[in-house]
């Protein structure tokens, strides 16, 4: 059975890629901050995998290193997702009035944890020839109003990313821009968004994050827009 980690994974795309991925039989390592809905939405699996719940916070090295040893007692690890985000101010606002608290914990949780857990993980990832899948965003190559802090950091995780790809040839990273979806994160963000539910549901970015598994195209930045429309 593969083996992957997905952090993030109590609700949303981390939620719905780990129902696919269990669905298809692979072993699980689930990360999340809260223990009860981590435990919950693992308790609703389905699939021949196992799924092992490590709750705690991805910029906690201890934990980090649970993950990693959780990983190593399933056997091994085919693919990391890098999915657990802060904004870094709720509901966001404009760069003038960003706390640097505030933008701190964004890049601590959405560049350096990442990292760090990819460093914790490579050699199981090079035993395996594994791949690295780190959620994106829009608001990283485009200018959103309040989006200022949060897609900083989401643009340093894809430089992150396209760095990492040519210093590990043996393995596939790749950043990927999921587009809008309706998820927690983003009530949080925009809680006063009139059009918040006609977004897309979260389990209709998981086809294009499936293609990338299934086909193994090149490392690099792409857009679940742009996998989905491939697909068709």
């Amino acid at each position: 059975m593969p083996v992957a980690i997905i952090t993030g994974a109590s609700k949303g795309l981390g939620r719905a890629l780990a129902a696919a991925l269990a669905g298809r039989g692979w072993d699980l390592v689930l990360d999340a901050r809260s223990a009860a809905g981590l435990r919950a939405a693992a308790g609703q699996l389905l699939g021949p995998g196992r799924v092992v719940a490590v709750p705690g916070d991805v910029t906690d090295p201890g934990h980090r290193r649970e993950l990693a040893s959780a990983a190593r007692e399933l056997g091994g690890l085919d693919l990391l997702v890098n999915n657990a985000s802060a904004l870094g101010a709720e509901p966001l606002v404009r760069l003038a009035d960003l706390p640097l608290t505030g933008l701190a914990e964004a890049l601590e949780t959405n560049v350096v944890a990442p990292l760090a857990l990819t460093q914790v993980l490579l050699p199981l990832l090079r035993a395996f020839g594994g791949a690295v899948l780190n959620v994106s965003s829009d608001a990283a190559v485009e200018a959103y109003g309040t989006w200022g802090g949060y897609g900083a950091s989401k643009a340093a995780l894809d430089q992150l990313s396209a760095v990492l790809a040519v210093e590990e040839p043996g393995l596939r990273v790749w950043s990927v821009d999921p587009g809008d979806m309706r998820t927690d994160l983003y009530a949080r963000a925009v809680p006063d968004d009139p059009d918040e539910a006609d977004r897309p549901a979260p389990e209709s970015v998981v086809p294009a994050l499936l293609r990338l598994l299934d086909e193994r195209p090149d490392s690099g930045r792409y857009t679940a827009a742009a996998l989905l429309a491939v697909r068709r």
